[in-house]
């Protein structure tokens, strides 16, 4: 058996060197990247991407003649399911509108790239038109620095300093205050629970780093939610809200707790009854809002509130220009973590909440973890796409040493060890110890300020 494979593989080795060039251009939706690379040198980026990248990035594009044939046919199905499985671009890009093109995906092309890993070896021996030329490098690393500049800029940043997946903090964004000190006091008020002893700060504890520091959160009548509480810091740059992106913003988000029977085990009509009853803020809250005690009144404020709960740290000092601002050490552990790829999903200002990645891309997490159950399946909950099913939101590693335990079900405390499963399960790399300390002394420079305090 193992003769005839060797045998089969190697006639699809000579067919492929005896066919002419295969064109696996896949067309391009009006409304693809070709909208906005219509500039030298990047109006081919997006020709490129579908030529040599999107048949194995995609569950559907179209596959040459002889994927018919035993061992390739399966060679390229695992191949493409791979490629689909850390990045669709046709989903991701292709058919996406211009300016959707998340961080992570950027990065992803990028660090590929950089690394000559993509298109991989094995494939190359049958589409060594694939590889990619100097000039096509140098145009999509031109791509990925003019839609960084253009759609991810940070005020006040030099430019310079921008040409990486991971960026400063904004030091702060635009908010109403009387909203924002509404939106304090029902952050803070257990009254929003059924039995008026769960406030918002219950699970996301400022003191605590944004969250209650406990595996799982405990709500009204003492019961125990089945998925981490994610810190409120700096929460307003994900993209979507909650593990499985089931809320589009803060707002969406403040609406589920209170609402949620293990949590708040309320509503905003038992809520508006309570408050209504308080003179003094009733006052207050129609001084803010003429209308009264409305739903989308109570979760702005709260949002609105969130919104200013932002953490820069001396990693920001970093990014900024300011070399003495990490230790030698942090400095390396910083480089391990970018040659690790990490980069690639931890990007953006919070170094996080870009995008939804499949928890054990290299080896099976739940295998080894056992018992998967709902909440790990994660994005599929929302979009029943079964390429969705254990996809979740990236966490931000900003003050990530204060907001154990780790992971969508907080299964470590460690943070050594949290370091080491990442390596382990989405990078398939097992780290040396000096390599994961140094990896925890640069997260450590992560831990950021509220008030002039520096976070616990």
């Amino acid at each position: 058996m193992k003769k005839k494979i060797a045998l089969a593989l190697i006639a699809l080795v000579i067919l492929g060197l005896a066919l002419p060039v295969y064109n696996l251009v896949v067309p391009l939706p009006a409304n693809s990247l070709t909208g906005y690379v219509a500039q030298a040198p990047l109006r081919d980026v997006a020709a490129i991407l579908a030529e040599k990248c999107v048949v194995c990035h995609s569950l559907d594009a179209p596959m040459p003649f002889y994927a018919m044939f035993p061992v390739a046919k399966q060679l390229m199905a695992h191949d493409v399911a791979t490629g689909a499985k850390h990045v669709n671009l046709a989903r991701e890009i292709l058919e996406l509108t211009p300016g959707t093109v998340s961080e992570a995906t950027l990065a992803k092309i990028e660090y590929t790239t950089e690394q000559n890993s993509m298109p991989p070896a094995q494939y190359l021996i049958m589409h060594w038109n694939h590889l990619l030329s100097a000039a096509e490098k140098e145009a999509i690393f031109a791509w990925i620095q003019a839609e960084r500049s253009k759609r991810y800029a940070v005020a006040g940043v030099e430019p310079e300093l921008l040409k990486q997946a991971v960026r400063p903090l904004p030091e702060k964004i635009e908010t109403n205050p009387a909203k924002v000190a509404l939106g304090d006091k029902l952050y803070h008020d257990g009254r929003l629970s059924k039995d008026n002893t769960i406030s918002c700060a219950s699970c996301h504890d400022l003191a605590k780093g944004g969250t209650d520091q406990a595996q799982f959160s405990t709500g009204v009548g003492g019961q125990v939610g089945d998925i981490n509480a994610p810190t409120v810091f700096n929460a307003a740059f994900n993209i979507l809200q909650f593990w499985d992106g089931r809320a589009a913003d803060l707002e969406a988000q403040a609406d589920g707790p209170p609402n949620n029977p293990i949590e708040m085990a309320s509503n905003w009509e038992e809520i508006a009854g309570k408050l209504s009853q308080d003179a003094e803020f009733t006052q207050a809250f129609t001084a803010v809002y003429p209308d009264g005690y409305k739903k989308e009144n109570f979760v702005n404020a709260i949002a609105e509130y969130e919104r200013t709960l932002l953490t820069p740290s001396a990693f920001d000092k970093y990014l900024r220009g300011d070399q003495g601002a990490l230790s030698a050490e942090q400095k390396q552990g910083y480089q391990v973590f970018k040659d690790l790829g990490c980069a690639t999903c931890h990007c953006g200002v919070i170094l996080g909440g870009a995008s939804f990645e499949v928890m054990g891309l290299r080896a099976d997490y739940y295998k080894d973890r056992g018992n998967p159950h709902k909440p790990d399946f994660g994005r599929f909950n929302v979009t029943n796409n079964e390429a969705d099913r254990f996809r979740l939101k990236v966490p931000t590693l900003r003050n990530i040493a204060v907001t154990h335990p780790y992971f969508h079900d907080g299964s470590t405390s460690d943070l050594g060890k949290a370091v080491e499963t990442m390596a382990k399960y989405q990078s398939g790399v097992a780290l040396s110890a000096r390599d994961r300390d140094l990896i925890v002394a640069f997260l450590e420079s992560l831990t950021g300020e509220h008030e002039g305090k520096k976070l616990q």
